[in-house]
């Protein structure tokens, strides 16, 4: 799996002690080969509230914060030269942390269980799922818990 998926991953200083950095690219390593995705390459951001409002304000032109947003790089193919190599550069998904802590324990889970599922939604949305219609929000909710369920 490590040859096929290079996921870099970027924690902000101030988590670092509550986020793996390895557990974390375990998880989107494996969300990818569940998915059968060629050999791609992603980024994952852990950051905190402002930056997730700030991006959320500035590329979708929501005045909120947000827990999850992610950056298709192959919306904006025509902006990059990428080299031959058979690579599929996918993107960044970006994750507020504080957002995440917050989820967690309002529903009693770990946080841990917070960012993994925070982690496929984004990616899912890189691979893309969506969930502008009622059918998307189904299948891509269907196909989100299964993805969970087999990294537990």
């Amino acid at each position: 799996m490590a040859e096929r998926y290079q996921v870099g991953v970027r924690v902000a200083p101030r988590f670092r002690k509550q986020v793996s950095e390895e557990w974390l690219r375990r998880i989107a390593g494996r969300v990818l080969a569940a998915e059968r995705t060629p050999p791609a390459e992603v980024s994952v951001v852990v950051t905190d509230d402002r930056t997730l409002h700030d991006l959320n304000l500035r590329y979708r032109g929501e005045d909120a914060p947000t827990d999850v947003l992610s950056f298709a790089l192959a919306e904006n193919e025509h902006d990059f030269v990428l080299p031959p190599d058979g690579v599929s550069r996918l993107g960044e998904v970006v994750i507020s942390f504080p957002m995440a802590r917050r989820h967690a324990r309002e529903s009693g889970r770990s946080i841990e269980s917070d960012l993994a599922q925070l982690v496929v939604h984004g990616l899912l949305h890189l691979l893309g799922y969506h969930h502008e219609k009622a059918e998307e929000e189904q299948a891509m909710r269907a196909r989100e818990e299964a993805l969970l369920a087999s990294l537990e």
